[in-house]
């Protein structure tokens, strides 16, 4: 059961379509707040009107009711105020540990049966207070761009066997080098040694690496078996497309599309065509984000994950084409 706390969108919140336990209406300092739902008071969610917080413009306002309540049982519901949607205000919700906030009355509900986790709403995130070029529209991942200077730590699973995970995150660092602070790592592995580039690196806790390394604009992430996914502010799911790798998949866990949807998945090591990948989407019932081919890992520069990069808003990176050292074609012997 879940209730309710309103005031200026008593009408709109009232409509909701939730099993309800209590409901109050008014404008309430966050001792008052918590006073009406003690520690004793079970209930699943509660749905807070913002304009129902006294003095809510003022984030110390939101930050003293974060002490007084579970705020991961918050669904908070905005107003249009462009106090409240600004970038450093919706930064400070992230930082106070509130995820689940919204304009959107349709996605309350959602929100009560889907909470987000950090990765859905790190795009606000203005980490060591650095501005942000976000836009305040409030439908999650509805940013105009990510170019700005925030880390951003990007993460590789893969869902198939040997999909590729380990080379595409080195492909990519080589990539994104020319024009950003990159960091390529694995976790609790060591596979990237066999790639001869001492820059690569390997942790076994990603938590710790991440804040050691907050000065970085990118961090790549190989995650391996770990169940780092909640780490990242974005993670890529690939899969390789061949019929003996797929159908090992399906005989594994034969749910897995469905547990895929909404998610990036990208397709590595790929020999399918445009229509390939469109009969794939429609026998697997899934959205296919980018197809990458198959690719010489020996090369410094590829314009297909050029155009991968840019699907992932990385939008500032040189394409010449050129290489940075001039390499043996193998560069084994180091």
């Amino acid at each position: 059961m879940n209730v309710i706390v309103s005031n200026k969108n008593q009408d709109i919140l009232s409509n909701l379509d939730i099993d309800l336990i209590k409901s109050i209406n008014g404008e309430f300092t966050p001792e008052e707040i918590s006073a009406q739902f003690p520690p004793n008071f079970y209930f699943n969610k509660m749905v807070l009107d913002i304009t129902a917080v006294k003095g809510y413009t003022d984030i110390n306002i939101i930050q003293e009711l974060s002490l007084l309540l579970d705020m991961s049982k918050v669904v908070l519901f905005l107003d249009d105020s462009e106090q409240v949607n600004s970038p450093v205000y919706l930064s400070q919700l992230v930082s106070m540990g509130i995820y689940n906030f919204t304009k959107n009355v349709d996605a309350v509900k959602f929100l009560i049966d889907n909470p987000n986790t950090y990765k859905d709403v790190a795009s606000y995130h203005q980490l060591n207070n650095v501005s942000s070029k976000a836009t305040s529209s409030m439908s999650i991942g509805g940013l105009d761009s990510v170019e700005d200077s925030r880390l951003r730590v990007i993460g590789f699973k893969n869902i198939t066997s040997g999909a590729g995970a380990t080379t595409l995150c080195y492909m990519l660092k080589k990539q994104l080098e020319k024009s950003y602070g990159v960091i390529a790592v694995e976790v609790g592995k060591n596979d990237f040694m066999y790639l001869n580039d001492k820059s690569l690196q390997k942790t076994d806790d990603l938590s710790s690496f991440i804040n050691n390394n907050q000065r970085s604009e990118v961090i790549l992430v190989d995650l391996n078996d770990s169940e780092n996914e909640d780490l990242c502010t974005d993670v890529v799911y690939l899969i390789e497309p061949g019929l003996l790798k797929l159908n090992k998949l399906i005989r594994r866990d034969s749910q897995i599309f469905e547990k895929l949807k909404g998610k990036k998945i990208v397709l590595n090591r790929s020999v399918l065509s445009e229509k390939d990948v469109q009969d794939f989407e429609s026998e697997s019932g899934s959205k296919i984000f980018f197809n990458i081919p198959n690719l010489d890992d020996k090369k410094e520069y590829h314009k297909v994950l050029e155009d991968f990069l840019v699907e992932m808003e990385f939008l500032r990176f040189k394409s010449d084409g050129t290489s940075s050292k001039n390499k043996g074609l193998f560069s084994i012997f180091k």
